[in-house]
């Protein structure tokens, strides 16, 4: 009796959590959209992510099995999220961060006249995204510093200095999701894979 008693008694129980776990998570994904805005990403974004040079990007592997365009859209996006939670200028580093490397061109087998790739992209990666939309201060910033400290020049706002460390961290989650054959970004926490960037 004691034995059927607390038996039925754990099965309330489990019944119980797991109904509080399906609440938990209904509330967490309102949560989650309500922090992780993807519609106001979308809009700061959504003159240059669809222009020819930006769509480009995806012709060109960045970081093992990753793309340029996924890579700046990685990065366009955490920065975005940061500076958002910080009070910054959100806009300016998710514009930023998308056109930080605009340079247009397979890196790996690519000889450069003028230096090598990681010392010269940031100012080609400028002039290419001074073409596709006219930059505020703070975004021709973000793309001229962001391989700091490799290049001498510290970024001059803290919305640079973060695109500058989530385009590291974005860089090495990449190349070790390769090497571990993950699939980066989770598609559990948010992505810019889940604002609903198609190519056109």
């Amino acid at each position: 009796m004691i034995v059927y008693f607390g038996f039925d008694l754990i099965n309330s129980v489990e019944d119980a959590l797991e109904l509080r776990k399906e609440e938990f998570r209904g509330s967490l994904n309102e949560k989650w959209k309500q922090i992780h805005n993807f519609e106001e990403y979308r809009n700061c974004i959504d003159d240059l992510i669809y222009s020819a040079p930006v769509q480009k990007m995806k012709r060109f592997k960045h970081h093992c099995h990753v793309t340029c365009f996924e890579h700046s859209l990685n990065v366009s996006f955490y920065s975005f999220l940061l500076c958002r939670a910080l009070g910054l200028d959100y806009k300016a580093a998710a514009r930023g961060g998308l056109l930080h490397d605009l340079f247009l061109y397979d890196w790996r087998t690519t000889t450069l006249s003028h230096g090598k790739h990681g010392f010269v992209h940031p100012r080609l990666a400028l002039n290419n995204a001074s073409t596709v939309s006219s930059l505020n201060e703070v975004e021709r910033d973000i793309i001229l510093k962001h391989m700091f400290p490799l290049t001498w020049q510290p970024p001059s706002y803290k919305e640079s200095l973060i695109v500058c460390l989530v385009d590291k961290y974005c860089a090495c989650a990449e190349i070790i999701g390769s090497i571990f054959r993950t699939t980066y970004p989770s598609r559990d926490g948010p992505t810019p894979s889940g604002i609903g960037i198609k190519s056109r």
